[in-house]
């Protein structure tokens, strides 16, 4: 009790009850699973999740069909290795890249989840849209209100059961089957999945397998996993636990103006606080959770508390904000959500982080080129008195279009012969071939000479690259 809230008022303290540690509210006292059927949610908060929500799910849906130079905005290939951001391809060669990517997302999200707690799940997880926008709505359209969806699960199987449910499960099927559509699409093109539906399941039987396959996942993810997936497979759950702290701002329950709860009706004194003990907060949360037992491993900051209380609380003629955006240190000192120097510095690195990783993105080479001397491979002393050193250029086009590149010797005189006379390189493709590097014999002074060779492309030079000539030496 005293870990939860260390400084509160020794007089409050005997109200807090622990024993919700114990277990979770998906879990019921024999072992088995219980499936939460929150209340439908109403209220400012969730207006606006709702018109996020609508933004998020515009994108998501049109995103696939928007090309730029014939090509999707957005493509996750893993297949042939190809991918798209914002109209960029990358490619394997481009590694490096993700791997700073993905340890600045990883910053990204230890420094917003440690400043703003667990907003991201609760506004713009494809989870909790997906589940909390689409499927909990069409649930509560099929089986009603929380209340009556109770009823119908405790009803013996008969025919307006069995209706009900075949309907859900149609309408959830059918949903998640364009879900993963889309999904496809992402991985292989919109175009290539409606040449697909043009040309029929017998022709692209492996594909349509594996779309089934990924439905009955997404089906089975919204029609019976559902909050269990926060729960128990999503990572950034678990990782809430260290991530936060007394200073982060989280959906709080207001203990020191709500504690001790009691009724309306016995509220002609001073003796209790705001809260009326009414459990609208927890009859709305899609895991189960009761907001005033503090901060748990459950809450999605989904908001739905914040509404419910804030109703409540202006039918009892009571100031809002009983449970609201805010950190534990300034619910324990009464105080408001400011910006601060810490939200400022971690708003600052995250933006110059965002920054880097988006230099390093539009500064990113078209063309990579590997210079390697051919393995096994001596000088050659040529009639003319010159020496020559076989090389392999390997070159990667990273464009929509053929391009033709140029070698130069930088910082000596020689003459490079390409073997094919030309290095044109195709489209989004690679291109790998020989050449020799003559150089004068009285210019090579030692074994191995450094050499510097410059990639050019239309006369602007793309990349330098350094070897080195193998000579005879004096």
């Amino acid at each position: 009790m005293e870990e939860l809230y260390p400084n509160i008022a020794e007089e409050k303290k005997e109200y807090l009850d622990q024993s919700f540690r114990d277990s979770v509210a998906t879990i019921s006292k024999q072992g088995k699973r219980n499936f939460i059927l929150p209340k439908k949610p109403k209220g400012k908060f969730y207006n606006w999740r709702t018109v996020a929500s609508l933004i998020y799910l515009l994108v998501f849906f049109t995103l696939p069909f928007i090309k730029v130079n014939e090509e999707p905005v957005f493509l996750f290939n893993v297949l042939q290795r190809k991918f798209i951001f914002f109209g960029q391809i990358f490619w394997p060669q481009d590694f490096f890249i993700f791997a700073i990517g993905f340890l600045t997302f990883i910053m990204f999200v230890i420094l917003f989840t440690v400043v703003f707690g667990r907003v991201f799940c609760g506004w713009a997880c494809p989870q909790t849209i997906f589940m909390e926008m689409i499927f909990r709505k069409i649930e509560f359209w099929i089986d009603g209100t929380a209340h009556q969806q109770r009823r119908l699960k405790e009803m013996p199987w008969n025919g307006y059961k069995i209706r009900k449910r075949a309907i859900k499960i149609a309408a959830f099927y059918f949903i998640s089957f364009i879900i993963a559509n889309f999904f496809l699409a992402y991985i292989i093109g919109m175009d290539s999945v409606l040449a697909m539906v043009k040309e029929g399941i017998n022709p692209n039987m492996g594909t349509f397998i594996s779309l089934i396959i990924f439905t009955t996942i997404f089906f089975f993810v919204y029609y019976w996993f559902r909050e269990q997936v926060c729960i128990v497979v999503c990572p950034y759950g678990r990782l809430q636990g260290v991530l936060l702290d007394k200073k982060s701002i989280v959906v709080a329950y207001d203990y020191v103006r709500g504690e001790p709860r009691g009724k309306i009706k016995k509220k002609d004194t001073n003796e209790y606080g705001d809260c009326i003990d009414c459990f609208d907060c927890v009859r709305v949360c899609p895991t189960g959770i009761d907001i005033r037992n503090g901060t748990q491993l459950e809450c999605v900051n989904c908001t739905a508390c914040i509404d419910a209380c804030n109703s409540i609380m202006e039918k009892v003629n009571r100031p809002t904000g009983l449970i609201r955006y805010e950190s534990e240190e300034n619910i324990e000192h009464s105080k408001k959500t400011k910006i601060n120097w810490r939200i400022s510095g971690y708003s600052v690195v995250l933006i110059i982080l965002l920054c880097a990783l988006s230099i390093m993105l539009i500064t990113r080479a078209d063309v990579d080129a590997r210079i390697l001397r051919t393995a096994g491979q001596m000088f050659q002393s040529l009639p003319d008195g010159r020496i020559s050193n076989l090389y392999n250029i390997k070159l990667i086009n990273k464009t929509r279009k053929d391009l033709q590149v140029s070698l130069h010797l930088e910082n000596m005189i020689g003459e490079i012969t390409i073997v094919g006379n030309k290095l044109i390189v195709p489209k989004e493709s690679y291109y790998q071939t020989p050449f020799f590097l003559k150089i004068d014999r009285q210019l090579i002074q030692n074994r191995k000479t450094p050499i510097v060779l410059g990639v050019y492309q239309d006369d602007k030079k793309i990349e330098t690259i350094k070897t080195t000539f193998l000579g005879p030496g004096y």
